[in-house]
């Protein structure tokens, strides 16, 4: 079974909301206040989006804060599967006892 990239939120931006809805990087950035470099990492997938950025999206988008945190939260969880497999395969659930 082939294993599917794991989705940056940046790439979710992109292809969902800014393509789609025919929004610039540029204008994206202006309009919530950020850097346009913060907005470029996070596009290309080199920087996290903090809560002041889901905030500032959010409010923009007319989404949850907690949608883009959610997408950052499951991005990190799956890179740190894939980088650490092996060593969180030797952890040993932890079995509790009967009283």
């Amino acid at each position: 079974m082939t294993k599917l990239k794991n989705i940056h939120p940046g790439e979710i931006l992109m292809e969902e909301f800014l393509l789609p809805l025919e929004i610039t990087a540029y204008r994206l950035s202006k309009e919530i206040s950020i850097p346009q470099t913060r907005l470029s990492e996070i596009i290309k997938g080199k920087r996290r989006i903090t809560a002041d950025t889901a905030l500032r999206l959010s409010l923009y988008f007319g989404n949850s804060p907690k949608f883009w945190l959610g997408l950052q939260d499951d991005f990190d969880i799956e890179e740190e599967q894939n980088h650490k497999e092996k060593e969180f395969q030797s952890i040993k659930k932890h079995i509790r006892k009967a009283a």
